[in-house]
């Protein structure tokens, strides 16, 4: 084609097909996993476009924000198919980066020389769970409201740091319009600015060091299945993958939609069985089963203490985890912490939402 001849003369096209054509995928039994990561980057490049078309009509306000919403889904053409995509693969965008996550861990996907992908992965959840947290008051409604007002307080009980972080994420001391408008601008112009150079760094080390398999398979060649071509072969399936989400996604939109709920009111009192979205659910639940008082300090300020020590254990495994390249090594202590993470957040998650 003119168009690609006329770009590849300017730019050289010729290593980028080299390197696709000489980049290979490992096929063996965890082949399957390797597509979540690819899931998530699709989620993410939907939230993407559907939230630049939402931005065209969203009004950041407490007197314009639940009706400019409200306007969307009833008013504009697909605005309410456009909103339940960009809910739904949101949702979904975390759900993903958590299983990506969990496939890494157990794979030992972190240890040498992929200890900056790690980071740069770990990164982006922390990134992941901003977008869901400053998103969810966007709407206005009672129950964003008085969850932000309760995720909020939550990060106020740290020490020494808590008055100013609670502060700055309020933009005063209560949950007003302020608020609001602070994370309109998290929502849609500092985090989306972040993600992608988190996201530019995570994707260049994943190409440059290729897919990884479990040690005990890169020692023993015999049982793995040969490879792919990452281009076409890989590419393919990834994109048919992709397809696949998409009308998942397009199907929850239509037949579970996401109500918009009752405009917030602060004046109101907060309505029961208030709780975070999902995702949050199971640090929430935690929160609530530590006593009032526990030894010297508050019972909240413990849990957040106890999270914060643990997401940066959790953050540190590559370094941390001394025999991760081992095959030989028979000590499962990091694999047992895994479990015990994957079980806690399960039980946590489905504890909150039944009591």
């Amino acid at each position: 084609m003119k168009i690609i001849d006329w770009i590849d003369e300017r730019i050289s096209l010729e290593a980028a097909r080299k390197f696709a054509k000489k980049k290979e995928v490992p096929v063996f039994y965890g082949t399957v996993w390797y597509y979540l990561g690819g899931v998530a980057l699709f989620l993410f490049i939907i939230q993407i476009f559907t939230g630049i078309m939402l931005t065209f009509y969203y009004q950041p306000g407490i007197n314009t924000a639940y009706e400019s919403v409200k306007f969307i889904v009833s008013k504009v053409s697909f605005g309410w198919l456009v909103r339940e995509m960009h809910s739904w693969s949101a949702n979904l965008f975390i759900l993903f980066i958590f299983l990506h996550m969990f496939t890494v861990f157990f794979a030992k996907a972190y240890r040498k020389p992929r200890e900056m992908t790690w980071l740069s992965g770990m990164l982006l959840l922390f990134v992941a769970l901003g977008f869901g947290f400053s998103g969810y008051l966007l709407p206005w409604n009672e129950l964003s409201y008085f969850a932000t007002r309760v995720g909020t307080e939550i990060a106020g009980a740290l020490p020494f740091v808590g008055d100013f972080i609670l502060k700055f994420l309020r933009a005063g001391d209560e949950v007003s319009g302020a608020t609001l408008t602070r994370f309109y601008g998290f929502h849609v112009a500092v985090l989306p600015l972040v993600a992608i150079l988190i996201l530019g760094v995570h994707l260049m080390l994943v190409q440059f060091q290729g897919m990884s398999v479990p040690p005990e398979l890169e020692q023993k060649p015999e049982k793995r299945r040969g490879s792919i071509p990452f281009f076409p072969n890989f590419v393919l399936r990834d994109v048919t993958v992709w397809l696949v989400v998409f009308n998942i996604i397009a199907l929850l939109a239509l037949f579970f939609p996401w109500e918009l709920g009752n405009k917030a009111d602060p004046l109101a009192p907060a309505p029961a069985g208030i709780r975070p979205e999902w995702y949050f659910m199971f640090m929430f639940q935690t929160l609530k089963q530590i006593p009032a008082h526990f030894l010297f300090m508050e019972g909240e300020l413990f849990g957040v203490l106890i999270f914060m020590i643990g997401g940066a254990i959790w953050m540190l495994v590559p370094f941390l985890d001394k025999h991760a390249g081992d095959p030989n090594f028979s000590d499962k202590k990091w694999n047992r912490v895994g479990i015990f993470a994957v079980a806690f957040i399960i039980v946590m998650t489905v504890w909150g939402y039944l009591v």
